[in-house]
């Protein structure tokens, strides 16, 4: 008898569970579409002192870095590296207790106003992906100190997120091959996120602009990361993220097909 009704309640919930993601219309699966998402981007690199140098890849988030190869203090409880492989080439390594998170293989043209960077991002959960920008200077004049506009946006490498219901109105993003989860119910109001390799005070926040809009903004210690817009399509088989992070002029576009 107790096991029947063991069985009989965990029916129930199966089925609860079912509904509340029916209820969503974001609740689901989804896979990232290279083809249909574009990535853009800018970086600026500033000499400060003998092979010294600040780089800011976002904002005004500055990180000052000796380049010798050797890893040091950065943003966010991460280490970065610089070695210099040549006078045009430039080797950018960013770790999180002591795990490789990023490699950037950073190539100048010939006339110097071109630079190419093959970008590998490794998961916490063994698997990778690989970006190719390629960048115009918009400022300086020679070498790698400058400011640099990507002007490839071609995604060629893919991921998925996990949308599920959370708590009465919210939900969950869970990105598994990063282990990060983003929980927040629809308030406004910042929620930490969850996960071995989120940093401490990394919170989001959300607010339902209609049924098909969420608005969503990250947040470290308080200071603006991003805002995403995130879509519905009519169908619900398509969701767009439009990302904008703060010093760039134009927004990331992800696109995700419904699995």
């Amino acid at each position: 008898m107790a096991k029947r009704i063991f069985q009989l309640l965990l029916a129930l919930c199966l089925l609860t569970s079912s509904l509340w993601a029916v209820s969503d219309p974001f609740a689901g699966k989804w896979k990232l579409n290279p083809s249909k998402s574009r990535l853009t981007d800018q970086m600026k690199v500033k000499a400060v002192g003998p092979n010294k140098y600040a780089l800011i890849f976002s904002g005004d988030n500055v990180e000052t870095v000796t380049a010798d190869g050797s890893d040091q203090p950065a943003l966010f409880g991460t280490t970065l590296s610089v070695t210099v492989e040549a006078p045009d080439s430039w080797k950018v390594v960013r770790k999180t207790n002591g795990r490789t998170e990023i490699i950037g293989l950073w190539k100048l043209s010939e006339d110097g106003n071109t630079l190419t960077d093959s970008f590998t991002g490794y998961h916490a959960n063994g698997s990778s992906s690989n970006l190719h920008y390629v960048y115009k200077r918009t400022e300086g004049t020679s070498g790698f100190p400058g400011t640099w506009e990507s002007i490839t946006e071609q995604v060629n490498s893919t991921f998925e997120i996990l949308i599920l219901p959370w708590q009465d109105n919210g939900l969950s993003f869970i990105y598994p091959a990063s282990e990060m989860t983003k929980s927040m119910d629809f308030d406004g109001k910042d929620y930490p996120g969850s996960g071995p390799n989120v940093p401490q005070g990394y919170t989001s926040s959300a607010h339902r602009v209609d049924e098909h809009t969420l608005q969503m903004t990250d947040k470290m210690d308080g200071k603006l990361m991003d805002t995403q817009r995130i879509e519905l399509s009519p169908d619900g088989k398509t969701l767009t993220m439009t990302v904008s992070i703060p010093g760039q002029s134009k927004p990331n576009i992800q696109v995700f097909d419904r699995e």
